[in-house]
């Protein structure tokens, strides 16, 4: 019966996400509170359902919470900081080299769409990457005759593999629903990301050279690349401070590789650091972190919502009831490639449900069942995340209407042509993961 209702509360939670009935945000925190007070008010009539108590309820959030803490902090700090490079004009440069190498050669045009997305998405906003490599891109493409559909195919892609990073969002999610460190989850996937942008660069690299073949090479005036800046402040820019804001953004990413310091730790520190040398004007710093608090805000609320989701998941036994139940359907000769398959199924389920609904409702149950394999909850973390190229094409993310709409491309020819592209990436991250033993192919007790 305790199975049941937690399999209820997850039907109910994913139908009202992914109908757009209630946000994310309120349903993790709404749904497990009712089916909690269900559960209880069933006790009086079923007895594995005798021990859920209402007083206990609290303590259950505020532990979900508090596990979550560091997660949460580590994102708010994290977001704020690409932000903020962004504005000093850190990435200006490469923008601007990008744009004049590529000139009207095909093959440069798709190789530079690639490694431009790359730069631009460490902020960990899909929106943001695709208003700024489409402004930067279109063009190019128009006057060369080249298909957007290549375009945004690459884009895509390249957000989907950088979205992997720990504030990105689906690291966070699958690190928290599983209440592991997102830097355990990141730094082994490291490896594999690099393989699949590898893999990134061949397909631009195909597709440049059909393209170079079909068209040739045109003569561009590209002066206009000097103009180029993609920060959303002006005054915000900061020049003269690039070697020392690229320094900094290298240090950091080299003591998150070596775990020096905690991740939260790591970016508040960073961020503060960023601020002061960047901007000694206080009214400028304020209005600078007020410009990206709505992004910063939208996820880390998520975070601490899911801190209340998971929390009661566990403290009132259903997850361990519900993985009891899977691992009776799951063939005994299957458990051991629980991770694998968790890897292939993120690809379809992230597709068809929203990575919250994946993540808080389908990876605790996953994860749980597969401990019984000695399968760890941070190596099914790492697995459930390499479908995000194929979730991104998910009529549920609202930030692929905008990269189709400022490409002005169909959202279904966007589908068709990139879909086939997006999934043999994921099997790439897949099967490099495999091989660097990110997560085990087979596992056994």
């Amino acid at each position: 019966m305790l199975a049941l209702v937690g399999i209820s509360m997850i039907l109910c939670f994913m139908y009202l996400i992914m109908s757009k009935r209630l946000n994310a945000l309120v349903a993790l925190i709404l749904i497990p509170v009712i089916f909690t007070v269900l559960a209880y008010c069933l006790g009086f009539y079923f007895d594995s359902l005798s021990h859920i108590e209402i007083t206990a309820l609290g303590e259950m959030m505020l532990d979900g919470i508090k596990k979550l803490a560091p997660t949460g902090i580590m994102l708010l700090f994290a977001i704020l900081y690409f932000a903020i490079m962004i504005d000093t004009g850190l990435f200006d440069p490469s923008v601007k080299w990008i744009l004049k190498k590529v000139k009207g050669d095909p093959l440069r045009v798709t190789l530079g769409t690639v490694f431009l997305t790359l730069i631009v998405s460490l902020d960990g906003d899909g929106s943001t990457t695709y208003m700024i490599c489409v402004a930067a891109m279109l063009p190019l493409y128009r006057r060369l005759g080249m298909s957007p559909l290549i375009m945004a195919g690459l884009m895509m892609i390249a957000s989907g593999i950088m979205n992997l990073t720990p504030w990105g969002g689906p690291t966070a999610r699958a690190a928290s629903a599983l209440k592991v460190d997102p830097s355990a989850v990141f730094v082994p996937m490291i490896i594999p990301m690099l393989i699949s942008i590898a893999w990134l660069f061949f397909v631009a690299y195909m597709y440049g050279r059909f393209e170079r073949k079909r068209l040739g090479i045109i003569e561009l005036d590209i002066s206009h690349a000097d103009n180029i800046q993609i920060s959303k402040d002006p005054s915000a820019n900061r020049a003269k401070l690039r070697w020392f804001n690229g320094l900094l953004t290298f240090a950091l990413m080299v003591s998150l590789i070596w775990g020096i310091l905690p991740l939260p730790i790591l970016f508040m520190l960073a961020l503060c650091i960023a601020l002061v040398v960047n901007y000694q004007d206080l009214d400028l710093q304020k209005r600078l972190i007020a410009n990206h608090s709505a992004s910063a805000l939208a996820v880390v609320g998520i975070i601490f919502a899911a801190g209340v989701f998971t929390g009661i998941l566990s403290g009132t036994g259903m997850v361990a009831a519900m993985s009891k139940e899977l691992i009776d359907i799951i063939p005994t000769s299957m458990g051991p490639y629980l991770a694998p398959i968790t890897a292939i199924l993120s690809m379809p389920l992230t597709f068809f449900m929203s990575n919250d609904a994946f993540y808080y409702g389908v990876l605790p149950i996953l994860s749980e069942a597969a401990s019984q394999y000695g399968i760890s909850p941070v190596e099914m973390a790492r697995a459930s995340i390499v479908g995000q190229p194929v979730h991104l094409l998910s009529p549920l993310v609202p930030s692929t209407y905008l990269l189709c709409g400022l490409a002005a491309i169909e959202f279904a020819d966007h589908q068709k042509f990139t879909l086939k592209w997006a999934g043999l990436t994921c099997l790439v991250m897949l099967t490099s993961a495999l091989i660097f033993g990110v997560f085990p192919f087979y596992s056994v007790l």
